[in-house]
């Protein structure tokens, strides 16, 4: 007899067209499973193992939860400590096949590797459902997130590993023109480091006219989608409430806080749907809370269940809604209730709200600067250090090993 539905499938089970994705890479869906399952208490053991069967069905695609996958440089990085013998060994190959490669172009190598390999693992989903679901986002590195013509050549690179991958750019000045360049060329994308009503507006209307231009010069759509993410806990956790609160002596709870991420994607969705628009919302950087009369809530899930949304949910957050949402309802209509009152007149207190709210709040000039997109660029961007840095210990060993041979 199978397992009841975990909360996971409960929510996505609020709207037909909801999708969850993956927020890793699928490499390490196995170990993380795995490791989850060790860790539950022995009477749930059984069934948390069938809701992760259901999570990624290989052999039936179209019976999984997971429609789809984020990842990029950081979470790649992950896939390589999954498992660092492997990919040591496999950069130091590399290196011998090609020894005026240099450390980055090998790490360059290696991402696109691994956005290769976990492509292929959605290849069932992409091509059994029409190419409506399966899309793997693989991202250009973050370092070069304000220089355009270094993230169109590595657009083209990294679409070129898999017919399912879809380009991850940030939403900056530069990476709003790449975006508008690529679904010119039929090539799907994902804007990332993106938080604010004008970074998704004018992402929608750069997909909107790059799509006029694909349909007028005959390009093939039947595999082009666009998804335009907004990431809610890090616009939420920037630490600019905070700053302007001791300056304008409003303080907002933890609730108040919550809502500020909720009201701004609420408002994105209706945006989209009353525009036409043709690209679709993707909600990740998602968090528990707030606590309601003693009671952890999702808010993140709870607050636009039903909506037409992409969920990408990396597996601490899966865990962690399948402990905690045993007795919450997800309601199909949540999405479409308004922020309360009260809450949107102490948020517009605030000029890092105005302003994210507003689809004409900021300047595409301006969304570079912004903390969120600055902040998580910079720490985006450590990560890919360190994944480079690894590539580059393991060429490096080789180099020197090679050396004492031929002495």
């Amino acid at each position: 007899m199978a397992a009841k539905k975990s909360p996971m499938e409960r929510m996505n089970e609020t709207c037909e067209t909801s999708e969850i994705w993956w927020d890793s890479s699928p490499l390490v869906f196995d170990s993380w499973s795995k490791k989850t399952i060790e860790e539950t208490p022995d009477e749930q053991k059984d069934i948390v193992r069938e809701w992760h069967e259901r999570y990624y069905i290989s052999d039936k695609p179209l019976e999984q939860l997971f429609r789809g996958v984020t990842t990029n440089p950081p979470l790649s990085w992950a896939a390589v400590k999954d498992d660092p013998a492997f990919w040591r060994e496999w950069a130091i190959e590399r290196k011998r096949k090609d020894p005026a490669a240099s450390a980055h172009d090998i790490w360059w190598r290696m991402y696109r590797e691994i956005v290769k390999r976990g492509a292929e693992n959605y290849l069932g989903v992409f091509n059994r459902s029409g190419f409506v679901y399966g899309y793997l986002s693989g991202q250009v590195d973050p370092r070069d997130y304000e220089n355009e013509s270094v993230m169109k050549e590595q657009a083209l690179e990294i679409a070129g590993v898999g017919s399912n991958v879809m380009i991850k750019i940030p939403a900056t000045a530069e990476g709003v023109r790449v975006i508008k360049f690529l679904t010119s060329k039929g090539i799907s994308t994902n804007a990332t480091l993106a938080f604010i009503m004008p970074q998704f507006a004018a992402v929608a209307d750069a997909v909107k006219e790059g799509l006029e231009t694909a349909r007028k010069n005959g390009v093939d759509l039947s595999r082009w989608k666009s998804v335009i993410t907004t990431m809610a806990a890090r616009y939420e956790e920037m630490g600019y409430f905070k700053k302007e609160s001791d300056k304008i002596g409003v303080e907002l709870t933890e609730e108040e806080t919550r809502w500020s991420s909720i009201a701004i994607l609420k408002r994105a969705i209706h945006f989209l749907l009353d525009g036409n628009y043709p690209s679709k919302m993707l909600v990740a950087s998602m968090r528990k809370g707030p606590v309601v009369d003693g009671k952890t809530r999702l808010w993140h899930f709870e607050k636009v269940a039903g909506a037409d949304l992409v969920y990408t949910c990396p597996g601490k957050y899966i865990k962690m809604v399948d402990e905690l949402g045993a007795d919450i309802e997800f309601d199909k209509d949540a999405w479409k209730e308004p922020v309360p009152e009260v809450v949107m007149d102490k948020l517009n207190k605030f000029q890092y709200f105005r302003e994210a709210y507003d689809p004409k709040g900021l300047e595409p000039p301006q969304f570079n600067s912004h903390p969120g997109t600055a902040g998580t660029a910079s720490a985006f961007s450590r990560a890919t250090d360190e994944m480079e840095d690894f590539v580059k210990e393991a060429v490096n060993k080789a180099d020197i090993k090679s050396q004492v041979r031929i002495r």
